[in-house]
């Protein structure tokens, strides 16, 4: 992992952990709380610039601070499902890209209006988990890796960033 300085709320930085191998990040305690706007960003162009994401390790994943194990965690945003490794100890969390993204309500599963207006303009997408094709004509979620389809809510990431630059 890489560490990478971003802006914090109050006029203070933190230090992200980033793999970019894995598209994840490592967040000490609340530090996902802190990141301004300008932060997530910075994220979204870091995850955009190594686009070829790779497996996740098959091995238990450990605590970068205490090397304890991480515990699976299922959380939910409004309506929207995510899950990230927790350390035991509290020292932080573990989140892929894509679950960082549901947790901050930008991406969701479409309604039956959105999936079918999808189907109509789109036959085939790529699962934003694993990159394999999803036949939307046949399918709602990836027969590869079982994520389901989500979409990327622009309108609530600008709604979501421009309350918070206020």
């Amino acid at each position: 992992m890489t560490a990478m300085t971003l802006a914090a709320r109050l006029g203070t930085t933190l230090d992200i952990d980033v793999c970019t191998w894995c598209h994840a990040f490592w967040f000490d305690e609340f530090e996902g709380l802190k990141l301004t706007p300008a932060s997530t960003v910075k994220l979204f162009e870091l995850v955009g610039a190594h686009d070829e994401a790779a497996e996740w390790p098959a091995r238990a994943l450990a605590c970068p601070r205490c090397i304890g194990p991480l515990a699976l965690t299922h959380d939910r945003q409004n309506a929207t499902n995510f899950e990230y490794w927790r350390c035991e100890h509290d020292h932080g969390r573990f989140i892929s890209f894509l679950n960082f993204l549901r947790e901050k309500n930008f991406i969701h599963p479409p309604s039956p209006r959105q999936l079918a207006e999808l189907r109509a303009s789109v036959q085939t997408i790529n699962c934003s988990n694993c990159g394999g094709p999803i036949d939307l004509a046949t399918e709602s979620a990836c027969p590869h890796c079982g994520s389901a389809v989500t979409i990327l809510d622009v309108k609530q990431m600008m709604t979501d960033w421009v309350k918070k630059a206020k």
